[in-house]
């Protein structure tokens, strides 16, 4: 995918992210959060960061997949060379760029 097609995915992902860690911590207090059964010793302000980045990370992962999805079979199929650079054995069709 190209660089603006990562933009697609990663700017809604970062919002997303954004709204999801107020929705989370506006009714989870990060110093009750506890892991395997242990309380997390970090401060609350690493809980929000990590809990943000993993949220950014989830949210782009899932429009990623949507944005790859939405890809015609042309774009998918696409040669990357041009006709008269390509390998032997790769077909040398005119319509692929």
């Amino acid at each position: 995918m190209g660089s603006q097609r990562w933009m697609w995915v990663a700017w809604p992902a970062f919002l997303v992210a954004g709204l999801l860690e107020m929705l989370v911590f506006a009714m989870v207090d990060p110093g009750d959060l506890h892991w395997f059964g242990r309380p997390l010793d970090l401060s609350p302000q690493a809980v929000y960061t990590l809990c943000f980045f993993a949220f950014w990370l989830l949210t782009m992962l899932a429009s990623g997949l949507t944005a790859m999805l939405s890809m015609s079979p042309f774009e998918v199929n696409r040669c990357p060379l041009p006709a008269d650079g390509r390998p032997d054995g790769c077909p040398k069709q005119g319509g692929c760029n």
